[in-house]
């Protein structure tokens, strides 16, 4: 149940402050001050992070590590939209998340040598604590194309188009099955005993951020040419098949494979959706409705993260994961049903 309320909040209540920082951005007409804004509070949290004796501590330090990117991502998000017309923009925010998710390859590679090494948890964090500081650096030579304050910006669910708010609707059933990926480490956790139960489970996260660092760019490619819709659909139906692997998984074969089919979810939906947004929002109010997609992505998340702790905790971990089934093939088919945008019903 701790789990399940920290990735919940700290997965979910910061995406409800992307609502208000895509908001000042448009309203402002500037997003890298809060781009950067939001790294550097990540990067502070992780620091504390490393000094956290408690899980409450953890649950804390957690959200505001994750507050950080409630304040950066739908002004970030926007920058990337702005930087590509609407036929590469799945290449820009693949390639984003390609570099992202190379990142963290590297940086869980990083902390196992450390571990491996004789660090500590502690240690560990307040290596990645300075990393993150350092990483600030280069934001000096970003420049951002954006400059068109829209002083009179309400928010409001009517100044978005119905194909968004459908989608807003759809997206946000699918948050609701896709609990944190520490349920799936969890899992994988059960199948291993001693220092493999770290290791191992380290190990394939790794594999699950290589897949989805390779894949990000092709699929945003891919989405660019055959439409996001397509390319999200396909994404919900894989997950719906991953979870369910997951729910009677018993093999260290099994788990490399699922692993493997988690990262290619995340490489087909993730900067999929992000784009699908951008494309069917207004430019004066793009960052304000990834803001809004956030936050009603985010605010499943936390329920998300209770309800998939509650049924572990009572009925087990397959429960959990056909919760996951269920909520991610139900978010397929009201998908597929939905119209193409412009499409008259």
């Amino acid at each position: 149940m701790a789990v399940g309320l920290i990735g919940g909040i700290s997965d979910g209540l910061p995406s409800i402050m992307q609502l208000f920082s895509g908001y000042c951005s448009d309203r402002l007409g500037r997003r890298k001050p809060l781009v950067v804004a939001g790294y550097g509070l990540s990067a502070i949290a992780k620091l504390l992070l490393a000094f956290s004796t408690t899980w409450q501590q953890v649950l804390v330090r957690k959200a505001l590590e994750r507050g950080g990117k409630g304040v950066r991502t739908a002004p970030r998000d926007a920058m990337i939209s702005e930087s590509a017309d609407k036929g590469s923009r799945g290449r820009g925010f693949g390639l984003h998340r390609a570099m992202d998710s190379s990142g963290a390859v590297l940086g869980s590679l990083l902390a196992y040598a450390l571990w491996q090494g004789g660090m500590g948890y502690s240690s560990i964090f307040l290596v990645a604590g300075i990393m993150a500081i350092f990483a600030l650096l280069p934001f000096h030579r970003v420049k951002e194309s954006f400059r068109a304050p829209n002083c009179h910006l309400k928010l409001s669910l009517s100044d978005l188009s119905p194909d968004l708010r459908k989608f807003l609707v759809i997206a946000s059933l699918f948050a609701l099955g896709n609990f944190s990926y520490m349920f799936f480490i969890l899992r994988s956790q059960e199948l291993f005993s001693g220092a493999q139960a770290i290791a191992m489970p380290l190990l394939l996260y790794v594999l699950f951020n290589l897949v989805y660092a390779v894949m990000s760019m092709p699929i945003g490619i891919w989405s660019d040419r055959i439409g996001r819709k397509n390319v999200l659909v396909l994404g919900y139906a894989v997950f719906a098949m991953t979870c369910l692997g997951f729910a009677f998984v018993s093999s260290m074969p099994g788990l490399i494979v699922l692993f493997a089919l988690y990262g290619l979810v995340y490489a087909l939906v993730d900067g999929s959706q992000s784009a699908f947004v951008s494309d069917l929002s207004r430019s004066s109010i793009r960052s304000t409705s990834l803001g809004l997609y956030y936050a009603a992505t985010g605010s499943c998340s936390i329920l998300s993260g209770l309800v998939a702790g509650w049924l572990w905790a009572s009925l087990g971990a397959q429960a959990t994961f056909i919760f996951g089934v269920l909520a991610a093939a139900m978010a397929a088919v009201a998908l597929t049903l939905m119209k193409k945008p412009g499409e008259s019903a």
